[in-house]
């Protein structure tokens, strides 16, 4: 009878694993990173964007942000090496360095350290004196380990903020909110706020924002996508708790996608179904689902904008369970 018990535990959690829905396959599988992937970033070169750049994270104490071509292929001089389990990553540009330079920036969470980490793109130099401390207040030592990541740049002030989850934290004011100041010593971190409901049933981890309409969203991986404003001044109400009814498990990565002629939707990674759900941004309505070949996504990211020959209308990165990342370019979610 226990033997029996135990393989109806295995075949219904064999088709929680499962969808129905038709795969749609990558253009693109990157190279494998060395242990365990988590989040992906796009770096579009304004310049050149056949040029871009996918960066992606490796969680290990052995960590790394790993660097890839357009093709999928290790950019070995751009990839950054000997960080202690990054967790999440994300990108901003035209950061204002100081008063004559302004810059591009990749941010992402050193958990082991317990700090963030801020480098300049395209030269991956380092502006944070080996990294910027978070949490410091919290006496719990998961309180103090962050994991997920999203910038912030105020189209009302220009400023240029950091909005950091973590671990575990209080059902109230999980989330921190960080302005980047930059110094005559590089780019330091002031806590301005902090706020966000948290369920306490898993953990908080996917962070995205619209710097456009000033919205963020993360995921409340067991129980709901949550809505703030990003703006500190705006307060610190949730807007909304919504689409946990459509997970298999976690909700896991989320993207922002602002199409000009099709309107603008949040993607979200069904862990526990391997596949992805699209919601319409306008009433955060249910808009599809779909199979995109990937194993249990963690994170994902999107940009709109044409790259190259293979990704002619935007590209959509998404974490594959086999130490890699998939790449579609979009018409692939979106259609022409």
């Amino acid at each position: 009878m226990k033997f029996y018990k135990l393989l109806m535990v295995v075949a219904v959690f064999a088709a929680c694993k499962k969808n129905n829905l038709p795969a749609i396959q990558p253009d693109i599988i990157t190279e494998n990173t060395l242990h365990d992937t988590d989040d992906p970033a796009i770096w579009v070169n304004k310049k050149d964007p056949s040029k871009s750049i996918v960066f992606g994270t490796d969680k290990d104490t052995d960590g790394a942000v790993y660097a890839f071509d357009l093709n999928g292929k290790i950019i070995e001089s751009k990839t950054i090496r000997n960080v202690q389990r990054p967790n999440n990553v994300d990108i901003r540009y035209d950061f204002q360095l100081n008063d004559s330079t302004k810059t591009d920036i990749l941010v992402f969470t050193e958990r082991e350290r317990q700090q963030i980490r801020i480098f300049s793109i395209p030269d991956m130099k380092p502006l944070d004196n080996g990294g910027c401390k978070v949490f410091t207040d919290a006496e719990e030592l998961e309180h103090t380990l962050p994991m997920g990541i999203s910038l912030y740049h105020s189209p009302i002030s220009q400023k240029m903020y950091a909005i950091v989850g973590r671990k575990s934290g209080p059902l109230d004011k999980y989330l921190y909110q960080y302005l980047l100041e930059p110094d005559a010593s590089g780019v330091q971190l002031k806590l301005v706020r902090k706020f966000g409901k948290f369920s306490g049933k898993k953990e908080i981890e996917a962070i995205a924002v619209d710097d456009a309409s000033g919205m963020v969203y993360y995921s409340d991986e067991g129980h709901c996508i949550r809505q703030y404003q990003a703006e500190p001044s705006e307060g610190d109400r949730e807007i909304s708790c919504f689409g946990g009814e459509y997970f298999v498990d976690d909700i896991e990565g989320l993207a922002i996608a602002n199409l000009e002629d099709k309107g603008s939707y949040l993607i979200a990674s069904n862990q526990g179904n391997n596949s992805f759900v699209i919601f319409n941004r306008s009433d955060r309505s249910f808009y599809k689902e779909l199979n995109l070949s990937t194993l249990e996504t963690d994170g994902c990211e999107i940009v709109t904008v044409p790259l190259n020959d293979t990704f002619t209308n935007g590209l959509f990165v998404a974490m594959n369970n086999d130490r890699n990342f998939y790449l579609f370019d979009l018409t692939k979610l979106f259609g022409e």
